[in-house]
């Protein structure tokens, strides 16, 4: 596999300054609260113009909902990459293993998220929509890797049951930081499997 590109100059400010603004808002929100924050405090926290902060998010819960954005497309990677005769059960495993992997790689941030995005109804809200992205991503993955008709109800069915597995690893997680993701992940799929595995 070719290796990729190194990023342009452009690129890396690009992305300097969106973390940036992340580290800002994520700062000012889990101190503050989500409804006590303006953009003005966040672009003012991060030492850029209200201008450049639209340059970057299209509102503060974007900030918010952005640092789990690309889990998706992360575990469909991972799934689409697993052997092919692997169960289920393994497979979807390793898949949202993938993304709380990520999680736990950037500890501080991931926990500020996921308790602003539990406890803010907007975020929640915005972060279900894209849930339900990855559901049918990863169902239409399923569908692919099974050779099953596209109209049969296990893909979306387990495709929920991986995502819900996630969720709660990553609450339990979140809320015991003294608690191994690992540890959790294999628990949640071990209570899971027999569903998983299933398949009609």
């Amino acid at each position: 596999m070719a290796d990729r590109p190194e990023p342009s100059l452009a690129e890396r400010k690009r992305q300097l300054v969106a973390d940036e603004l992340t580290r800002a808002a994520l700062d000012l929100l889990a101190e503050k609260g989500f409804d006590a924050v303006t953009i003005d405090d966040i672009a003012g926290a991060a030492g850029v113009s209200k201008r450049t902060f639209f340059r970057y998010f299209a509102s503060k819960e974007d900030v918010v909902v952005q640092f789990l954005a690309e889990m998706g497309a992360g575990m469909c990677a991972e799934l689409s990459g697993r052997p092919g005769n692997e169960p289920p059960s393994v497979a979807l495993r390793h898949t949202v293993w993938s993304a709380v992997d990520a999680c736990a790689g950037h500890a501080e941030h991931a926990r500020r998220v996921v308790g602003l995005i539990l406890g803010t109804p907007a975020l929640l809200a915005r972060f279900l929509e894209r849930r339900a992205r990855w559901r049918d991503d990863l169902a239409a993955e399923l569908t692919r890797r099974l050779g099953l008709d596209p109209a049969d109800l296990y893909p979306q069915l387990a495709a929920g049951i991986a995502l819900s597995a996630f969720d709660t690893v990553l609450q339990r997680w979140s809320a015991d930081p003294g608690a191994d993701p690992a540890t959790l992940t294999e628990r949640a799929f071990a209570v899971v499997a027999p569903a998983l595995d299933a398949v009609a």
